[in-house]
Parts: structure tokens; sequence; C-alpha cells
């Protein structure tokens, strides 16, 4: 009942979404722990989630397939665990969910994961040193790392959950 109350709520602001929450997240941090269960969570409530590993089939363009997905979906649940940063398909991510924060004023919830906000916001500790080796790796492309730095710090102000590992 609660989920069918959510829907309506909402869909008059955000008509052409396919997904109630799109989840973003490091894979290697937090697939087979927190974001497990917070998908598992989601789905039992009876909103409609988008997990990568869930809906992209093989053969897809994933980084299409993840810009649409984003562009699809009321909430964007973020999760910042300590290596998020040195990812760039989640950076990539990020700057598409605040593109669309900005544009269509949809919802942003960032979950940080034994990571400080602060940590994100300023790119400190394990996210300073990813910074490292993408300003390395991406030397040409320096908007695009400014582009991520940005995200970061606007993320980081918003109001979200802290939680520690475990």
């Amino acid at each position: 009942m609660a989920a069918g109350k959510y829907q309506e709520s909402y869909s008059p602001r955000f008509p052409n979404c396919k997904y109630q929450v799109f989840l973003s997240f490091r894979g290697e941090d937090t697939r087979k722990n927190f974001t497990d269960h917070l998908y598992t969570a989601l789905v039992q409530a009876g909103i409609h989630t988008f997990r990568d590993d869930n809906e992209i089939r093989r053969g897809e363009n994933i980084d299409f397939e993840l810009q649409k997905a984003i562009q699809e979906s009321k909430i964007s649940i973020i999760v910042f665990s300590k290596d998020y940063a040195s990812s760039r398909w989640c950076l990539d991510e990020l700057v598409m969910i605040m593109e669309r924060k900005r544009n269509v004023d949809c919802l942003v919830l960032p979950v940080f994961y034994d990571v400080d906000p602060s940590q994100v916001g300023r790119q400190t500790g394990s996210f300073a040193a990813a910074f490292v080796e993408h300003e390395k790796s991406f030397n040409e492309e320096k908007e695009r790392v400014s582009g991520w730095r940005i995200a970061l710090k606007e993320v980081a102000d918003l109001a979200g959950m802290v939680l520690g590992d475990g």
C-alpha cells in the first residue's frame, strides 16, 4: 500500500520514469554486502529499482543503458564507499545524476558507507588518492575530472546517511 501511495504522489512530477530508484555504487566495495541488502529491501518493499547487474543485458551498451536508467529514475541513491572515486564509471554516473538533479529536480540520496562526507566533498583520504590517478590517466580530459570534483562537492552538501562498515 505504501508503494502505491509513493507512486501516486510522485508520478505527476516524474511522468517518464521507468524506475523509482537508481542505485549507484562501487561494486567491488559494497555489491556483496550493503548494496545487496539495500537492493533486496527496496524490491521487497515494492520499489522498482535499477541495479546494473540486474537490468543491463549482455551485449547492450553499458554507458547508454546507465544514462537511460538515470534519466528514467525518480530517485538516485548513491552509496559512497572508500573506493567509489577510483571508478570512472561511478564518477560518470554521479555527474549524470547531479546534472539530472539540477535540470529536473529529482531526488538524490547519498549514503556515506564507511566514509566521511567531508572526504567526499573535499576529496581527501582515498578520494584524494583516486584523483591523483585520474589526473594522470585523464590528463587530456581536464574538464571531465573537474566535473567529477564539482559533482562530489555538490552531493556531499546534501543531507544523507552516514553508516559505518557492518
